[in-house]
Parts: C-alpha cells; structure tokens; sequence
C-alpha cells in the first residue's frame, strides 16, 4: 500500500490519503482509516510524506561504501553511527534545492527511508519492523567541505531543503532485500543493495531505541551504498528503491 501526503489542486491544506488506482482515497493520517472523499492521483500536488519531529541517520552503513572511503574491512565500525538532521531540511518530489552558497562541494547520497509508526522505546531487534510504517527514497544532501571543516555537521547535513523524502510511503517491503540506484542526469552513480548493510535496518532501530524514544511519523534514514559524489546546479537526481519507487529533486542555481 503507497501513502501519501499531498496537496489538492487549489488548497494550501497538505492531507494524508492512499493510491488506489488512479485515485487518491484521503485517510485520517498516516496510515489511518479510508475517508469517502478522493481525488483523481493526476489532480495532486505531492509533498514530503512526513511530518517529522526528527530524522535520524546512519553513517558508514554500506560495506561498498565504507571501502570506497578508504577503509579496510578491518576498521568497520562497532555500532551505528549516527547523526540528525532537522525537520527544516524536508523537501518535497519534484523541488528545486538552490545549490547552496557556502559550500563549493554539494553531494548526493541515496538511501531507503524508514517512517517509524508507532513509538519504539527498546525495542528488541526481532521486534523492530513490526513498529514501522513503511518505507520511503531520500536524498541525504550534503555540503562536504563544511562536513570537514565545521567541528560539527549541522551545516553539512541540516541546512534547508536537505533532506528529499518520497514520493510515497510503502508499507509492503523487505528493508533487507531492497536495491537502492542513484541517477543524475539519467546516470547511474549507486547502484547498491541493503544486504551490504552492516547493520540491516532493524538492528538500526533497535540500537537508536535503547537511547532514544521514536515516535510516530519520525524517520531514519539507513545509509547509503558506495558512488556518492558532486552536483552542480542543473543536474537532476532521481532515488529509486525497489519496490517502493522514484524520489525525482533537481538542482537550482547558487542561492
């Protein structure tokens, strides 16, 4: 089943519904009861299917990855490493992200997308997905320069627009048999699957769970295969996860 938030033609006022068809049936929130009211799926505006109070991410979670960064499969990390980045940085399908201007060195890294449905609080590892909503594509937009020259990757990872997150939410998806491919410019750049994780998506949850609560509608984003790389503005970059879709954003210029 694919949720969705989005925009009727004319309305500034973002519903949840699901695709059913060519037709969106509006539900009462995320993943909520079916409404009688629909809309033609052609006739909407989709937007960034969450409402995030948090978005948690892991670093260095493909083994591909961690070998094209220089490190040997003898220096994998202990546990997973984490950062966040701010509800500020959500963006919807489609969006145009100005290239920023303090950086001269913009990467994209594709990933799968965890939406957390109801509130995880240590969670075991086996329990873990039973407390997801479902799935998502992101872009984990990143000024790299900043990323080592700032004692801290607010900047890096948190400025505005720099988490693309959708188009939907897939509720129906092995998290460890999925494919994540990159393209910019109609290019692939990563082409990678989540069982070169070295910690598969429920021990993620579990592990951020033993220190922090997650709530519903908060979202984790679960690493990103090897072939990171440079944007320029112009470029387009499509996310697809299989089995989930296609997260299209472009570049726009220097802000």
């Amino acid at each position: 089943m694919k949720l969705i938030r989005f925009l009727p033609s004319g309305s500034q006022a973002p519903l949840w519904g699901l695709i059913d068809g060519e037709s969106v049936v509006v539900t009462d929130g995320p993943g909520g009861d079916g409404t009688s009211i629909s809309f033609p799926l052609d006739s909407v505006r989709l937007l960034a299917p969450a409402e995030t109070p948090k978005i948690v991410c892991v670093g260095r979670n493909y083994l591909d990855h961690i070998r094209e960064l220089g490190n040997d499969d003898q220096n994998l990390p202990a546990e997973p490493g984490l950062f966040l980045k701010l509800p500020n940085t959500l963006a919807d399908p489609g969006a145009v992200v100005p290239y920023p201007a303090f950086t001269e060195n913009f990467h994209y890294e594709g990933e799968l997308a965890a939406v957390i449905g109801r509130t995880m609080k240590d969670v075991s590892e086996e329990e873990a997905l039973g407390h997801v909503l479902g799935y998502s594509c992101a872009v984990d937009l990143t000024a790299r320069d900043r990323q080592k020259s700032d004692l801290q990757w607010t900047r890096a990872k948190s400025a505005d627009l720099f988490c693309p997150l959708g188009p939907w939410i897939e509720t129906e998806l092995d998290p460890a048999k999925s494919r994540v491919t990159t393209r910019v410019n109609g290019e692939v750049r990563q082409d990678g699957t989540t069982d070169l994780m070295i910690f598969p998506v429920a021990r993620v949850l579990s592990y951020i769970s033993t220190f922090m609560t997650l709530e519903r509608g908060d979202v984790v984003l679960t690493g990103t295969p090897c072939g990171v790389g440079e944007l320029h503005p112009g470029d387009r970059v499509d996310v697809t996860v299989d089995g989930v879709g296609t997260l299209s954003v472009s570049i726009g210029e220097r802000a």
